[in-house]
């Protein structure tokens, strides 16, 4: 890849069109830009007459979280995981909880830099078990991500995705290519829910997680309940049968309370009882692994066998208790393999959060 300066580079999805401008092909918005232009996500722009990635080596900030805080429930359970992400976003999301580096179009956000040999050689000497490309979509950089992964890899390091899957399907294939684990946000189950407050379409989230049911990575759901918006009973009944159908029964899925914030500040948040009921419409319609996130339920965030019904991973909120499968994800009491990436006893890292000190300066991010 050859440098245009210090932390932009050029890029290789794009394709010059017939009127003198350039279409991004990274995903399905299709920027189409004159010289000088910026995609929507802000970090892809136009020089020249080519499109370049602006932000390559340069984050918002590093942090040492749990793997369950991703959330990723059935990959290397218990370890820690050095989270880090850049500016910008190639979605509108009007509930965006992240919306301060996600929404930024600053470049004074990226106060950290670091190679991708620089962020793997980090991550190891923390002890972390893997690195995830998360806080804003990995897919508007995936120049760097892709290069990050290729680095952890050479020190036996796992990588991992936190995205809205968004993603157009050559990039897709090479992005993926290049991962193990990641965790897609499905945002709800109707067009008009990601036209109107995402400033996405369905359609193209539900072609990645088909492309995904296909691959060998490891990947969970996610999905942010907002009141009276995406969390009916339809609603919900018809994404998990989809899930079911279209991916299979092995899936984990991950519904999460809204609170007020960006431009939905007037949006109650959501009840825990939503969750509750949300986990359930997904048990009932063949999910064999439904939790409920960011609230404390014991119940609903521990993982039970679906051979025998036995609990194998204790959880309440990102702490682990009682753990009851062998070394390689198999339940004690009936071993029957529990799905997921398992490579060894359970981790102990627990719900801290290290920010992490990053060429002299402490950046902490959510």
């Amino acid at each position: 890849m050859s440098a245009v300066d210090r932390f932009t580079v050029a890029t290789k999805y794009w394709h010059p069109l017939d009127d003198g401008r350039v279409q991004c092909d990274v995903c399905p918005r299709a920027c189409k830009l004159r010289d000088g232009q910026q995609g929507v996500c802000f970090v892809r722009a136009r020089e020249g007459d080519e499109v370049v990635l602006r932000t390559y080596g340069r984050s918002s900030g590093f942090c040492v979280d749990p793997v369950e805080k991703k959330p990723l429930n059935h990959f290397l359970p218990g370890s820690s995981i050095f989270s880090f992400g850049t500016a910008g976003c190639n979605l509108a999301c009007r509930f965006c909880q992240n919306w301060d580096i996600s929404k930024s179009k600053e470049i004074d956000t990226l106060a950290d830099e670091a190679t991708p040999e620089a962020i793997a050689r980090a991550a190891a000497d923390l002890g972390c078990r893997s690195v995830a490309f998360t806080y804003n979509d990995p897919t508007i950089f995936l120049e760097y991500a892709i290069d990050v992964a290729d680095a952890c890899h050479d020190l036996g390091l796992a990588t991992v995705a936190v995205t809205a899957g968004y993603i157009c399907p050559e990039p897709r294939a090479d992005f993926y290519a290049h991962l193990d684990g990641a965790n897609v946000d499905l945002k709800g189950f109707t067009e008009d829910f990601y036209r109107h407050t995402c400033g996405a379409e369905l359609g193209a989230v539900l072609d990645t997680l088909e492309y995904l049911a296909d691959t060998d990575v490891w990947f969970e759901l996610t999905t942010l309940l907002i009141p009276g918006m995406n969390d009916s009973d339809a609603e919900l009944d018809a994404m998990t049968r989809w899930v079911v159908e279209h991916l299979g029964p092995d899936v984990p899925m991950h519904f999460t309370a809204f609170h007020p914030d960006f431009r939905m500040r007037d949006t109650a948040p959501t009840p825990p009882d939503t969750l509750v009921r949300a986990r359930r419409i997904a048990l009932d319609n063949g999910v064999r692994y439904a939790y409920t996130g960011n609230v404390h339920d014991g119940d609903g965030q521990s993982t039970y066998c679906h051979g025998c019904g036995q609990r194998v991973i204790e959880r309440d909120w990102y702490r682990l208790g009682d753990y009851q499968l062998d070394d390689n994800g198999h339940c004690r009491s009936c071993g029957t393999a529990v799905p997921g990436h398992f490579d060894g006893p359970p981790g102990q890292w627990g719900p801290t959060r290290t920010p992490v000190v990053f060429q002299g300066r402490r950046r902490g991010t959510r």
